[in-house]
């Protein structure tokens, strides 16, 4: 029995009924899923969850579907690793890694948040999805829409990595490269969802889609032994997760399934387009829209929002926890994505990398305190930017076949 109340606008706390809408159509604030949580209290337990499947929908009263999920039945409950050797590197005590670069099917967190979205627009009735991607969302929504049988029109800036831009054509949908940034092609999306009758995941199901994103946060806190880190370290770009693993762990206080948050949720961006960053460095609340440095200067694509549409309310997680905002430069991300792989053995695309250059920083700087737990969000994986360090992890040593070629080229003997 589903959970679900409607809609409400997160700022005027206008309330609305559930459909295809996204925006108030008095403030225009977005609009977010309300729920009846006595109701979900009441099936949604530590013992019950243990028993369901190991899927994003373990946590089903609290994502916004009536039915029965047919769609990312594989998806979720991600790997949570504790990162031994990167604590010792790091001088730190409880430090783990949720790692979304092994998600199903398509190696990046947007395999949380891509079916949900995709099973109510099925429930809504549509049989046509997009959306406006720097590379993960698309490669996606092109799978996770196959399955589903829906057509797909997904819109993407010229210029991502070959890798993102395969990993998206494999699944055969239709692929639109826009010239111009992630932001000029979120605008082109918006007037095509006003004139066409299609499921944008991230535009007029934007309010389902998001939600999609508190599995991430419920599977921290319920692989933690049921209680939420000392501190979060997230990725931001249109600014989705981190606001939304931030609810996660008050909706699982909520439902007594953990004890008191006092989790410090800690963005981190590149230093090629911050404006999160920006933002709490003066201590705004307005995010100032920044024009994304050119593609060639940055390593790190994924993250180039200039105006990110959750922006604000990552500013407002990380300012009601007591956290902090920071950026990497290129130098940085590429060492810590050579770092992780070299501690831990996990390859993440430069996101990841962003993401725990910033950690490192942070740890530095005292904001993070040695002795505390702390978890760190990859998001996708090393396969989707190998030109961020094919030029930098040196080449094969060649030798004929013979011991004696080993010995003299390798070992030096």
């Amino acid at each position: 029995m589903s959970c679900v109340r409607g809609l409400r606008c997160k700022e005027c706390g206008r309330d609305y009924p559930i459909a295809a809408v996204y925006v108030c159509e008095f403030c225009f604030g977005p609009l977010e899923v309300q729920y009846n949580y006595e109701q979900a209290a009441q099936s949604m337990t530590r013992d019950a969850i243990a028993a369901r499947p190991r899927n994003l929908w373990r946590y089903r009263e609290l994502l916004p579907l009536d039915g029965e999920p047919t769609d990312g039945l594989q998806s979720g409950f991600t790997p949570f690793i504790r990162a031994h050797n990167l604590a010792r590197e790091l001088g730190v005590r409880d430090l783990y890694i949720k790692n979304d670069g092994v998600n199903f099917p398509t190696l990046s967190y947007k395999d949380r948040v891509v079916p949900v979205a995709i099973a109510k627009a099925k429930e809504l009735g549509f049989d046509t999805v997009g959306c406006a991607s720097t590379g993960n969302l698309a490669n996606a929504v092109a799978a996770h829409g196959a399955r589903a049988g829906l057509r797909r029109y997904i819109f993407i800036p010229t210029g991502l990595e070959a890798g993102k831009v395969m990993g998206t054509l494999v699944y055969q949908p239709t692929l639109v490269a826009v010239e111009g940034n992630y932001d000029d092609v979120n605008r082109l999306c918006s007037e095509i969802t006003n004139k066409y009758h299609w499921a944008f995941v991230n535009v007029n199901m934007r309010p389902y889609y998001t939600e999609g994103a508190k599995t991430y946060g419920f599977e921290v806190g319920e692989q933690l032994g049921w209680r939420a880190p000392d501190n979060l370290v997230c990725p931001v770009a249109g600014g989705t997760i981190l606001p939304k693993i931030w609810k996660s762990f008050h909706e699982l206080e909520r439902l007594g399934l953990i004890p008191s948050v006092r989790t410090r949720m800690f963005a981190a961006q590149a230093a090629t387009c911050a404006p999160v960053v920006t933002a709490v460095h003066r201590g705004s609340d307005i995010i100032p829209p920044m024009k994304p440095a050119p593609l060639a200067e940055s390593v790190d694509t994924s993250l180039r929002i200039g105006n990110p549409a959750d922006g604000p309310y990552v500013v407002q997680a990380v300012r009601q926890s007591d956290g902090w905002a920071e950026m990497a430069t290129n130098e940085e991300i590429i060492a810590a994505m050579q770092l992780l792989a070299r501690t831990e053995g996990i390859w993440t695309e430069t996101a990841g990398g962003t993401t725990l250059a910033v950690a490192k920083k942070l740890i530095e700087q005292g904001r993070i305190r040695r002795d505390e737990t702390t978890v760190i969000c990859i998001t996708g994986n090393g396969l989707k930017t190998l030109e961020a360090v094919r030029e930098r992890l040196g080449k094969p040593i060649p030798i004929a076949a013979t011991l004696a070629a080993f010995e003299e080229r390798v070992l030096g003997a």
